[in-house]
């Protein structure tokens, strides 16, 4: 059986614990986790007792993040690290170039060489920051062909939002198994010790490297109780543990660096948990999108999913906003996205279809960015078919889009700078847009 006919067998009827945020507890076998206490002089079954902290002790209870892991053995129980190569993988701060102020775009990576697992795919776009101290955010992509095979890859430096846009992935991690198709985000937790199986023969996507505080869910102030990310639709892995004996690679990222250890087990090995601090997987389809029903194009801060707060109140370290299907019903009223210029930087991708803004070069696997007050909106041919159009009643459901919007200019990683991907030519999407101001018709 191939590796990808195992990992989809894997994830067929994969059950979940549900909600974001909960306080979940799970056990693969019964009587694993204690009754009453999280560390008793001996753990139930021989196992082990460990907290994963993904917060520091004293932080406010209703954003602590911690779980109690409950595992064959202990996470110590390994050989020193020692550097590897980076590969394609840059953390902030980004130094190696200065922030460009000019609209930017790519075309997907292209094919992976043979033999690519998720890790060695993994290629930064940019980020802002410092991961050394916690804030801060960097883009990658990833392609990949190959899934890891007897190797673990987690990331001290900051939690991983995994957006899929071809191929479904199997991700295992230390509290049980995740399935993550296009059109579904997951987040692999600060610190979480996970494997990415593969699906389908290829997969390709984008990652947001959150290096400050966890995303959560956003305040929704006076739209009320209901809206938006609802907190009932993300899902929680149960308990699911790997006793494997034999040499398995286990990879940390570490302040901006790859570090190796080969261990005699595999750190898989949890065989029950409770807690907050967990990885969960959300489908962008649910998302309920709030927008006008009068007139205007709402900000696009009324499609945010998750955000990273920061100690100014509004202003995230990183935003993740979704484009998703919804109805357009604004009277005398431009539709498409405004013409506009944002404290905020961005970084757009797109998952399916076709994006309302731009019709043309922005595509599937691919991105653009519009950094600090670069001043963008829809191009050309857009704006003179939105300007013209008959305003009746219009669903947009063939697209999914999606945003990284955060505090900070992206600094480039040299490689996306200097891309084959990189499009030449984007600011010509903006040319021939003709002048119409008659000032008699005032």
């Amino acid at each position: 059986m191939s590796g990808t006919e195992q990992a989809r067998k894997a994830a067929e009827g994969l059950t979940y614990l549900s909600g974001f945020g909960n306080e979940h507890s799970s056990e693969a076998v019964p009587g694993a986790l204690p009754d009453g206490r999280n560390s008793p002089q001996r753990a139930p079954l021989g196992l082990y007792a460990e907290q994963l902290s993904g917060s520091a002790f004293t932080e406010p209870r209703a954003h602590n993040r911690r779980s109690w892991l409950y595992r064959i053995r202990p996470s110590a129980a390994h050989p020193a690290f020692t550097r590897i190569d980076n590969g394609g993988v840059r953390t902030a701060p980004f130094t190696e170039s200065v922030p460009d102020p000019n609209r930017l775009r790519w075309n997907p990576l292209p094919e992976p060489a043979p033999g690519t697992d998720f890790l060695d795919g993994l290629w930064t776009v940019g980020g802002n920051g410092d991961a050394t101290q916690r804030t801060g955010m960097a883009v990658h992509l990833y392609h990949a062909n190959s899934p890891m095979e007897r190797r673990v890859f987690s990331n001290a430096d900051g939690e991983l939002l995994i957006v899929p846009e071809h191929g479904g992935l199997l991700l295992r991690t230390e509290l049980g198994l995740l399935r993550a198709e296009p059109g579904e985000v997951a987040l692999i937790p600060r610190g979480v010790r996970f494997r990415v199986e593969l699906l389908d023969a290829t997969a390709r996507g984008y990652v947001c490297e959150n290096y400050g505080a966890p995303f959560r869910l956003p305040d929704l102030g006076p739209i009320g109780a209901n809206g938006l990310a609802n907190a009932r639709d993300f899902r929680a892995p149960v308990a699911a543990y790997e006793d494997v004996e034999g040499d398995v690679e286990v990879v940390n990222k570490y302040c901006g660096n790859l570090w190796s250890a080969v261990y005699d087990h595999s750190p898989l090995d949890v065989v029950a948990w409770h807690g907050n601090h967990v990885p969960y997987v959300y489908d962008l389809h649910r998302f309920n999108v709030i927008g006008s029903i009068s007139y205007d194009h709402p900000d696009p801060s009324i499609f945010t999913v998750l955000t990273s707060p920061t100690d100014t109140p509004g202003l995230a370290g990183v935003d993740f906003v979704v484009f998703a299907p919804r109805w357009l019903v604004g009277e005398d009223t431009f539709r498409p996205p405004y013409f506009h210029r944002n404290v905020m930087s961005e970084y757009m991708g797109l998952i399916e279809g076709a994006y309302d803004a731009k019709a043309e070069g922005f595509v599937p696997g691919g991105g653009s960015l519009h950094n600090m007050m670069s001043a963008h909106g829809p191009d050309r041919e857009t704006f003179e078919k939105a300007s013209a159009a008959e305003l009746q009643p219009q669903k947009i459901d063939d697209g999914l889009a999606f945003m990284f919007e955060t505090r900070w200019p992206v600094t480039l990683a040299p490689q996306a700078a200097e891309a084959s991907c990189l499009q030449t030519g984007y600011d010509d999407v903006w040319q021939g847009l003709q002048r119409h101001f008659r000032s008699g018709d005032a």
